[in-house]
């Protein structure tokens, strides 16, 4: 019995926390996010990132205009392939499903243009990306990708409307 009351405290005391769920922290500012703000190109590019880090097609689908256009050269064909944002979003969650992990680093602006308005922007960027199937079977892929962005007026975030995939796979 006396081994039951110096449990009984401690048994209580746990029970009301628990390690493995860490309390809410309240410091956090309100608004304040890990995403990149997408009124910014810097931002777009950023929330790019943590949507293939976190293989999140919430983050990603927020980023694409209902216009948007993806791509690329199929150089077996000899022939650019587009599709629409219907057939990009399933396309990319099926990557996010189907892989271990997903590095992105966006390399340096090649080439950024804006309109006189801040409403177009043009912006060319190089990329690295490491998709991990498994242990044994990644890919490296390195590019460039080149984006059109609209956005319906200055200090709105930017949306994607074309994606052009300049890549070596």
């Amino acid at each position: 019995m006396k081994s039951i009351g110096k449990i009984l405290p401690l048994f209580l005391m746990l029970s009301s926390c628990n390690p493995f769920a860490p309390g809410l922290d309240e410091n956090l500012e309100e608004g304040s996010s890990i995403l990149g703000d997408p009124v910014t190109i810097d931002g777009v590019f950023q929330n790019i990132k943590h949507a293939y880090t976190f293989r999140d097609t919430t983050i990603y689908g927020q980023l694409l205009s209902s216009e948007f256009s993806f791509v690329y050269r199929d150089y077996d064909r000899g022939v650019d392939v587009t599709w629409g944002r219907d057939e990009d979003m399933l396309t990319t969650h099926g990557l996010f499903q189907n892989v271990q992990r997903l590095d992105l680093v966006w390399n340096n602006m090649i080439s950024v243009s804006t309109d006189s308005l801040n409403t177009r922007a043009n912006v060319s960027r190089n990329f690295n990306l490491t998709v991990t199937f498994n242990p044994s079977d990644i890919i490296r892929v390195d590019g460039y990708a080149t984006l059109a962005l609209a956005r319906p007026e200055p200090q709105k975030p930017w949306m994607i409307v074309r994606w052009r995939d300049e890549s070596n796979f």
